[in-house]
């Protein structure tokens, strides 16, 4: 699994990519922010901006990653295309996340 980490602070952002999130790398997708985040973030905001495409698992294995690292870190999501976005949004995801357009508007800091 393809993933980027940068901290900001006490934010950290870690970037998938990757085209897909699905059954196939759900549990290295986990396993894997798990590895990148790091214990004092008080934030993690995952950039999606790469990923084309999320299945249930991949739902799953997002939903499961933000249990994990509640109630410390608070997991936000950013950089969502719109095959994602509907994703979040029929699931009714979108109400539980923090979703921002771009990391930029995440993490102002990030601009930089």
């Amino acid at each position: 699994m393809n993933l980027r980490a940068h901290e900001f602070g006490t934010d950290t952002v870690i970037s998938v990519l990757e085209p897909r999130i699905d059954a196939a790398l759900a549990i290295r997708f986990k396993d894997r922010v798990r590895d990148l985040a790091p214990d004092s973030a008080k934030r993690v905001v995952l950039d999606l901006s790469e990923v084309d495409f999320v299945d249930s698992s991949g739902l799953g294995a997002i939903v499961a990653v933000m249990k994990l690292l509640a109630p410390a870190t608070s997991l936000e999501l950013c950089g969502m295309g719109t095959t994602v976005a509907k994703v979040f949004s029929l699931t009714r995801m979108d109400r539980v996340f923090a979703i921002h357009e771009s990391v930029a508007d995440a993490v102002p800091g990030a601009r930089a």
